[in-house]
Order: structure tokens, then C-alpha cells, then sequence
């Protein structure tokens, strides 16, 4: 025997209440006397029950459901962005629904017709090229939406990322003031733009201290096929003392390239990740990292999208959020620096935005 599911009024008979006081009572769509909503909150409470969000879209024609496009689900980074943007929902009654677009561009335009084919509240999206030729289907839809993280050129709606140049040059500064000159960088990709911003921060530093343009390899998105190409890279070029991964990808493939030659950090070869998990704190050898505030970046995401969700017309909004370092044991002096005795030094004291952690 199938036990009945209990319908709004079921709850709105017990309660004594029409149905729309409860759905008022539930949604806050409209004040509800404090005795009534006592009464229809013991209602819910005895009969269990749960309110059907496709039920509620076909009789209000919207859904109360907030989409977020990421490129891939394997990165920990974007799971912890849906995470963050979750946690800031509170008492906004709505679902978060989440898709991946595994880093194609036509996987992400026929996952975005799926998801606007829901008519959702709200749209967040991760692109996966700076070209993000899905944005056309968002714009004819009028969906409110933001682009989050991967920053393109055409900056007409709403953005949050982070800084990608201060990024960069956070981990650059840090590795010269330790007497690093021969730095790699440790790319995924220079075909997205907040890659080539991190690099260009790197750069930068480097070429305001005299010292030459620092060394790009791209690694790509799969740790397995990343850790190769380094390995040959390892292969043909001089080692360098330090290196710079710009991703928790490349950082992973950067770890596993210097464990299969027997590399020892710092003692061998420094090494700054991105990023900032527990595992990276776990270590033996503790992981000096960019930290990006992920919560930071959630808790933005959610303000912007909820204000155009509200109705808010004012010109597009661009947040970008400061990344942190987080001085560990993985970067030491370079072997040909005379660092050891100079008075007074401590990780604090290496850069803005450092914390040792």
C-alpha cells in the first residue's frame, strides 16, 4: 500500500487556514498573524509535509530553483564555489541546481537550453573559453545571471573573480624576496584569460626586480597527462629553483612530477600552490599557497544574482576579491641566496596580503 503524500490543504484544513495563508506562511510572500503561523508551522510539523516545487512553478510560473554551470565537477575549486553560494541561500526558498559542461563549449550551449528550459530565478556560470558563445542563449532568455571566476574581455553583466594579476604577483614576490631568480610557471592554460592574468602578475614582478621573463609550461586539465608533460619538460630544460603553479590541478601535477624524481622541497625546489585545501596543509611538508576566499566569492555571487532576481536595472556590477599568500614549509631560500642571517626576516614580512599559516 502507497501511503498519501500530504497536499497544501491537507495542512490548510488542519490549520484552519486557506490554502494561500500557508503557501504565505511558507514562501513570506505576504505578512502572516504570528497565531497563524504557529498554527500552520504545526500543521506542516504533524502531517510531514513538503512542498512540491513542480507543482509550485506551473502555479506561479516561476521556479524557485537557482542554476550554476560549472566546467568540470572534478575540481574542487568550482565544487567549493557551489558550496559557498548554498551555504548563502539561508531562508530564500530556493534549490540549487548544478551542471557541468566537462570544458566543451557545445556540452556548456546544450546544458545552458536544459537548464533555461526550467525558467530558473537565476543563472551562474563559469565559462569554459573566454569565448563563452553559450551567452547568447542566457542573454535572448533574460535571465539574470553572473559570470564567475573566468573573466572575459566583455565586461556588459555582472562579474566576481578574483585578482588574478595581484595573484600572480603574490607568489612571484614571495619566491624573490627568498632569492628565487629562476622561477617556472606552471600553467593549465593560456587560452583562458584569468590564466594568462596570473601569469602577467608573475611577470611583472619579475621584470620590476631586473630579472628575465620567467618560463610558461602548460600543463593542461589532466593531472595524469600534466605531471608527463613536466616530467619532459624536466626532461629538456635547465631545473629551475622554484615554481609557481597557478591551479590546485597543476599544483597536484607539479607534486607528483617532483615526487617521481625525488625532489625534496625546500631543500631541492621550492614550490608555491593554488589555491589553499586541508590536504595541502596535511602534508609533511606543509604547502606555502594562494588562497582564494571561495566563501568571499559565494557570498558575492549570491548578493549580485539576488539583487537582479529582485528587479535591481543599475549598470553591471564587477566584484573582484583579493587572493591571500600563506607563507608553509614548501618555499625556502634558493640555494645560491644568502638569506640565512639577514636580521629581522620573517614570512610576514615578504609581501602584502601574506599570512603564515
Amino acid at each position: 500500500m502507497i501511503e498519501k503524500t500530504s497536499s497544501i490543504n491537507d495542512v490548510a484544513r488542519m490549520a484552519g487556514v486557506s490554502p494561500a495563508t500557508v503557501s504565505n506562511v511558507l514562501t513570506g510572500r505576504k505578512p502572516v498573524s504570528a497565531e497563524l503561523v504557529k498554527k500552520v508551522e504545526a500543521a506542516v510539523k504533524a502531517l510531514d509535509y513538503r512542498a512540491d516545487p513542480r507543482a509550485s512553478m506551473l502555479r506561479s510560473g516561476e521556479a524557485r530553483i537557482i542554476a550554476v554551470l560549472v566546467p568540470d565537477l572534478d575540481n574542487p575549486f568550482f565544487t567549493s564555489v557551489v558550496s559557498a553560494v548554498e551555504q548563502c541561500l539561508g531562508g530564500d526558498s530556493y534549490e540549487v541546481i548544478v551542471a557541468s559542461s566537462h570544458g566543451a563549449e557545445s556540452m556548456e550551449t546544450s546544458k545552458l537550453k536544459a537548464i533555461l528550459a526550467w525558467r530558473p530565478a537565476g543563472l551562474i556560470v563559469v565559462p569554459c573559453s573566454d569565448d563563452f558563445p553559450g551567452r547568447k542563449l542566457i542573454d535572448s532568455s533574460e535571465t539574470p545571471y553572473v559570470i564567475a571566476d573566468r573573466v572575459t574581455g566583455n565586461l556588459n553583466a555582472d562579474t566576481v573573480s578574483v585578482d588574478n594579476e595581484e595573484a600572480g604577483a603574490l607568489g612571484a614576490r614571495h619566491l624573490i624576496d627568498l632569492g628565487h631568480k629562476d622561477i617556472l610557471i606552471a600553467a593549465s592554460s593560456l587560452t583562458l584569460a584569468n590564466i594568462r592574468q596570473r601569469c602577467s602578475g608573475a611577470s611583472q614582478v619579475l621584470r620590476s626586480r631586473g630579472l628575465p621573463e620567467p618560463p610558461i609550461v602548460e600543463l593542461g586539465f589532466s593531472i595524469d597527462d600534466a605531471a608527463e608533460k613536466l616530467s619532459e619538460w624536466f626532461d629538456r630544460k635547465p631545473q629551475p629553483t622554484a615554481i609557481q603553479a597557478l591551479t590546485n590541478f597543476t599544483t597536484l601535477s607539479v607534486l607528483t612530477t617532483l615526487a617521481e624524481r625525488g625532489l625534496r622541497m625546500p631543500g631541492d625546489i621550492s614550490l608555491i600552490g593554488f589555491d589553499d585545501y586541508m590536504w595541502m596543509r596535511a602534508r609533511a611538508t606543509p604547502l606555502t599557497a594562494i588562497f582564494q576566499p571561495v566563501r568571499e566569492m559565494g557570498r558575492a555571487l549570491w548578493e549580485t544574482l539576488s539583487a537582479r532576481i529582485k528587479g535591481d536595472l543599475s549598470p553591471a556590477k564587477h566584484v573582484l576579491l583579493p587572493c591571500e599568500l600563506r607563507v608553509r614549509a614548501s618555499t625556502g631560500p634558493a640555494p645560491d641566496a644568502n638569506l640565512a642571517n639577514r636580521p629581522g626576516e620573517k614570512a610576514e614580512s615578504l609581501s602584502a596580503g601574506v599570512k603564515v599559516r
